[in-house]
């Protein structure tokens, strides 16, 4: 079955919200099999009004309202990623710009702790400089 990043960010907020695929449908006005298409990546590029209907239907908090609106337009966003920031709080939505934007660059998995670690020293070494 495809994964997406986006799919896996709105499932994650489903479950958070304890909430079922008609529930998001009814509350959105999204069909409920087009929700579960984005859910499992078979769909990934909905529209903007798509997004917005779902965002006031799974209210999520700001960070990952941010990350939902980028993944709409960016399919190609690791899936991976998601979950490594949906597992740490502490991942702002700059950092997972970041992480983004270098994540596919290079062979094999990305290993997002070492990265974004890197990617805060070298922010950290900017402001020090500037």
């Amino acid at each position: 079955m495809p994964d997406s990043a986006l799919g896996r960010l709105l499932k994650h907020l489903r479950d958070l919200r304890r909430m079922t695929l008609r529930d998001v449908s009814d509350l959105s006005k999204v069909d409920h099999a087009y929700v579960y298409r984005l859910e499992t990546g078979e769909k990934t590029t909905p529209s903007d009004d798509v997004i917005g209907r779902l965002e006031h239907a799974l209210r999520p908090p700001r960070r990952e309202a941010k990350i939902l609106h980028y993944l709409a337009s960016h399919a190609e966003t690791d899936p991976q990623l998601v979950t490594f920031v949906g597992e740490d709080s502490d991942v702002s939505f700059e950092d997972f710009l970041s992480l983004a934007s270098v994540a596919h660059r290079g062979a094999g998995r990305p290993d997002y702790p070492t990265l974004l670690r890197r990617l805060r020293r070298l922010l950290a070494e900017e402001g020090d400089d500037g």
